[in-house]
């Protein structure tokens, strides 16, 4: 077994067999990983909420709420994380519809440990990406709603192509003034370019 991984994101094993949660979750724990145990779906939706931070184990046929009917439900409520399917040779037509429906892996019982480990440590990998981007968009927001109404327009001429004076005779101000804006809002952005700006004029578009 390869070294141990030690890793702040949390690794959510769902599966009713508690032969094999034990299982899975002596497994993950030896590679340094934080595991927690859910008996159920259900079990799981209690405690899940937005901004949660981790990777999802799933078994697709479970009594009550199935595995792919938890995933229709994250996918409902734009909470879901990254998460590996856990299926028998029988499930996989389920399998890959969960896929279809986010899930970015799936296991095939009886697995051995490393394919197993190996897929959760691309979750990881792809939950500490996805953790990433959320805070440089909750950053970029928070820039962007710091400008005041004039920055906003003349951040959005800037970005449009306008050249100053074009600015200035729009706004019936002044192309100094102009200039004091747009230093202004490349300032409060923390762009060091106008194609740095465009860029995150685009991403507040899509906010």
């Amino acid at each position: 077994m390869e070294a141990q991984t030690n890793t702040a994101t949390s690794i959510w094993v769902v599966d009713d067999d508690e032969a094999m949660r034990s299982s899975l979750q002596w497994l993950i724990e030896s590679v340094g990983m934080n595991v927690q145990a859910y008996t159920s779906a259900d079990e799981f939706l209690a405690s899940h909420y937005p901004g949660r931070h981790g990777v999802l184990l799933l078994d697709v046929r479970m009594p009550g709420m199935s595995g792919l009917e938890l995933l229709e439900q994250l996918t409902k409520e734009q909470m879901v994380p990254p998460t590996i399917i856990i299926t028998g040779h029988g499930d996989v037509p389920m399998a890959v519809r969960a896929m279809k429906q986010g899930a970015i892996d799936f296991i095939e019982k009886p697995f051995n440990d490393e394919v197993l480990l190996d897929a959760i440590r691309r979750a990881v990998n792809s939950a500490e990406q996805q953790r990433s981007s959320k805070a440089l968009v909750a950053d970029l927001a928070a820039r962007f709603a710091n400008l005041t109404p004039r920055e906003h327009e003349v951040m959005d001429m800037v970005t449009a192509g306008q050249s100053n004076k074009e600015i200035a005779n729009a706004l019936g101000v002044s192309a100094k003034t102009v200039e004091a804006h747009r230093a202004r809002v490349m300032e409060k952005m923390q762009a060091s370019s106008l194609a740095e700006l465009v860029r995150m004029s685009i991403s507040v578009e899509k906010l």
